[in-house]
């Protein structure tokens, strides 16, 4: 593990061989008081939304649709468990396989298998190129709150959460769906913040 890597799980609290207990997991929701939970672009009150159903088929409601997370693996008291990806908080340590949704603003810490990890951000930051880690790499990629695991696995830490995500601060900004690539710039700077 590199030194940045140990500088940014002692600055999350976070333990990636045993993750969070159950009591530091509440705690940390409590301290925060946030869900993982991203407000979609129209942020409808539910009657409205049943009177105009139209609502649903907005690009941007589309576009969100596909984006949210069910569940996620997470390391809690030392085991691999399912969770819904609601329940994360910062700092916890997370499985990252083909076929799943990044519950989180998240950064990989180690890629394991035979295959890089690609992750497809296209609906997020509208990047067409899918980001790729290295197996065996330690090298800390920022991945973002929807992007889809194309193919590899890999262990993360999350970074941030609901409303502190990326793809919140995009539908706040009101730049989502991206038009054009998010600048490498931006990225830069939310990772930085983060170390």
């Amino acid at each position: 593990m590199s030194l940045s890597q140990q500088e940014l799980l002692e600055k999350l609290g976070a333990d990636l061989q045993k993750g969070l207990t159950t009591d530091e997991a509440s705690k940390r929701r409590e301290d925060d008081g946030a869900f993982n939970v991203v407000q979609p672009p129209i942020d409808c009150p539910a009657w409205l939304c049943i009177v105009l159903p139209c609502i649903k088929h907005v690009p941007s409601m589309k576009a969100f649709a596909v984006l949210k997370p069910d569940d996620a693996e997470i390391k809690r008291n030392g085991k691999w468990v399912r969770y819904e990806a609601s329940s994360l908080v910062r700092g916890d340590v997370i499985r990252l396989e083909e076929g799943d949704s990044v519950p989180g603003d998240c950064v990989t810490m180690q890629v394991s298998g035979s295959e890089d990890l690609l992750v497809d951000l296209r609906s997020v930051t509208g990047e067409e190129r899918l980001k790729t880690v290295a197996t065996g790499s330690d090298s800390m990629t920022s991945l973002y709150y929807g992007g889809k695991v194309v193919q590899g696995s890999a262990i993360a830490v999350i970074t941030a959460i609901g409303p502190n995500t990326l793809l919140a601060q995009l539908i706040r900004e009101k730049r989502f769906p991206p038009k054009e690539p998010i600048l490498e710039a931006q990225d830069e700077t939310r990772f930085n913040s983060i170390v």
